[in-house]
């Protein structure tokens, strides 16, 4: 498998796991009639748990637009180092950015962010400079 979609991979099942966390806490918050329920007024959840929804949506977000990338790449058979670099970096990008998010470190959550940015930049001018 191609390095870039073995970092696809990856990038999917942290995405398809952050809810995890998130979801306990509002039981353990909540109890778990209330959670499985439709509460009108529902208790705030833990503060890192709210961010951690926030970090999750922002990397569904972000997904988008790094499997297009991958996946076009693929597809064109385009593959060189500088792309799986890019999405080597991109996941561990990502991996940084929830933590930063979840745990409030706001100058490491904005460079992780810019990080994987510019990391779906350097796939994408590689697909473009073909």
């Amino acid at each position: 498998m191609k390095a870039e979609l073995l970092y696809l991979v990856y990038v999917t099942a942290l995405t398809g796991l952050l809810w995890v966390p998130y979801i306990l806490d509002r039981i353990a918050t909540w109890g778990l009639t209330t959670a499985v329920g439709y509460p009108d007024n529902p208790p705030a959840q833990s503060a890192w748990a709210r961010r951690l929804m926030k970090a999750h949506a922002n990397n569904v977000e972000n997904l988008v637009v790094f499997a297009a990338l991958v996946l076009a790449a693929d597809a064109l058979e385009v593959s060189n180092n500088a792309i799986a670099t890019a999405a080597m970096v991109y996941f561990w990008a990502r991996v940084v950015h929830v933590i930063a998010y979840t745990f409030a470190i706001p100058w490491v959550r904005t460079l992780a962010f810019a990080v994987g940015f510019f990391a779906q930049a350097v796939i994408a001018w590689q697909i473009l400079a073909r």
